[in-house]
């Protein structure tokens, strides 16, 4: 899979701009501020209908339109598609497959597969736990592009069930009675959608599992492929005799019950767990966050990123391999390393601000980015 042709209108920095890519590496070379990021999170954007640098749409719109458009022409095993996403801030998105309206646009989700590395995912392994879950949800929407819905429904089943919780707190007599009657209602929507999300996270990290530690070993001097692990770590308990997710988390919900309506909020569900990353051997494992040093944090983060990539590979889709300004966060070493690990994939998308931070293998097709142009670099 590449993406032959990319279009954006109104898009970030770019009124109108149209660039024609390769398979193989392509490097986008430009100073910090000139839209060279914007480029590759544009193709993101494409694959999973989110950015990685920013929650929300708005910021992707460039400043005084009220409208976006990214389009890219995609081949994949010979045949060519194009697939656009119309970005309406504050209204509904729009998507189309050669030229064909969508009834969602979620619909549009994994024709294009994307793995970003970037500096921020430095974050992966010293962030909050909500960004480690994002990490396995972004996952799981490329591998099962439905989840997106699943997720969704989510989201909006907390918000529904957080405010009626907070209603219910306070309420008193008929009122109380009638908000814990609906509240109900909510556990059981929780339980349900949370238990599919919960399962298909434990089976992702099961399935993610040998493939990080042998990235781990290729990114990291001295590492074996037993040093690095993960585990996910649930709000309820769960061992392989749980065999109803659901039911184990209307249990757990029962329990907390008290304390959910003290807080106002709900303390149980998948939003509420954590991927505990460690490094170490069977003696001692610790955790990454708070006990590796900076270069063992960074070969982590990088780790995790190939082993998305290799499963996804495994899966029988060669991902675009996007890597965003990586280069000058890494030694020459770690440079070469990387560089060699990715140099195989279908298409390799490279930012960087100096030409010089691109390792040999490469530099394929060069691209100049300043003052809002994209150049092809002879």
């Amino acid at each position: 899979m590449h993406v032959a042709h990319l279009t954006l209108h109104n898009f970030r920095s770019y009124a109108d701009i149209d660039v024609a890519l390769e398979p193989g590496a392509t490097a986008f070379i430009g100073r910090n501020g000139q839209g060279k990021t914007n480029l590759v999170e544009a193709i993101d954007y494409l694959s999973r209908l989110s950015s990685h640098r920013v929650a929300t749409d708005a910021p992707l719109v460039r400043a005084g339109a009220d409208q976006a458009i990214v389009r890219a022409s995609v081949v994949k095993e010979g045949r060519t598609a194009l697939l656009e996403v119309e970005l309406n801030p504050g209204r509904a998105n729009r998507a189309r497959i050669n030229r064909s309206p969508l009834p969602r646009p979620r619909e549009i989700i994994g024709l294009v597969r994307t793995v970003v590395f970037a500096p921020d995912d430095l974050t992966l392994v010293k962030g909050d736990p909500s960004d480690r879950r994002k990490l396995l949800d972004d996952l799981l929407v490329l591998r099962t592009p439905r989840m997106a819905g699943v997720r969704s429904d989510y989201d909006r089943i907390l918000k529904q069930r957080n405010s009626l919780l907070k209603t219910a707190g306070v309420a008193r007599g008929g009122s109380r009675d009638a908000a814990m009657s609906t509240l109900e209602i909510w556990d059981d929507n929780l339980a349900r959608v949370g238990a599919e999300i919960l399962g298909a996270r434990l089976q992702l990290v099961e399935d993610l599992r040998p493939y990080l530690g042998k990235a781990y070993e290729a990114v990291a001097r001295g590492a074996s492929r037993d040093d690095a692990d993960l585990e996910y770590k649930a709000s309820i308990e769960v061992d392989s005799s749980t065999t109803d997710l659901q039911q184990a988390l209307l249990d757990a919900i029962a329990a907390r019950r008290k304390d959910e309506l003290d807080r106002g909020i709900s303390l149980v569900g998948p939003h509420r767990d954590e991927l505990l990353l460690t490094l170490g051997n069977a003696d001692l494992r610790l955790p990454v966050k708070g006990y590796a040093s900076h270069g063992e944090s960074w070969s982590f983060a990088l780790a995790l990123r190939l082993a998305s990539y290799d499963l996804l590979r495994a899966d029988g889709d060669d991902p675009i391999l996007v890597l965003d300004d990586v280069f000058a966060e890494l030694d020459v070493e770690r440079r070469a390393q990387l560089a060699q690990l990715v140099a195989g994939a279908e298409q390799v998308l490279v930012t960087a601000a100096v030409a010089a931070d691109v390792p040999e293998s490469l530099r394929g097709s060069r691209f100049v980015v300043a003052d809002g142009q994209v150049t092809r670099d002879e």
